[in-house]
């Protein structure tokens, strides 16, 4: 048997649990991040929508030129130069997620001297 100067404490305690769970923050408030927010030099980002590339925030959607003959999606690969000289050769290769890829580790994606594209 409870005695009767808990009982108060038993029933407000249920009732904050039991309670919605809705937070009331003044208008323009932001929400507190319980982990910290992805930054891109001096802004933050969403990593399911976006990434930071040289110090830019791209769609994860967006591609960039890699060397004359290809393309790449910079939030998914890297562009490597594979030769240089009078020969510029570009390889794609993927970047391994949590890893800082780099080109001479990560695996080949695609070999840009072999694709040609023609006008």
């Amino acid at each position: 048997m409870v005695p009767r100067i808990f009982a108060p404490a038993y029933v407000s305690v249920f009732l904050l649990l039991c309670s919605p769970r809705e937070v009331i923050a003044p208008a323009g408030s932001e929400p507190w991040l319980c982990q910290l927010a992805p930054r891109c030099g001096d802004k933050i980002y969403n990593p399911l929508e976006q990434c930071c590339y040289d110090d830019a925030i791209l769609s994860l959607s967006q591609t960039r030129q890699c060397g004359p003959h290809c393309t790449f999606w910079p939030c998914f690969e890297l562009c490597c130069p594979e030769s240089f000289g009078l020969t510029n050769n570009f390889v794609v290769k993927l970047k391994v997620q949590g890893v800082n890829s780099q080109c001479h580790s990560s695996p080949i994606s695609s070999d840009c001297h072999s694709k040609r594209y023609f006008p």
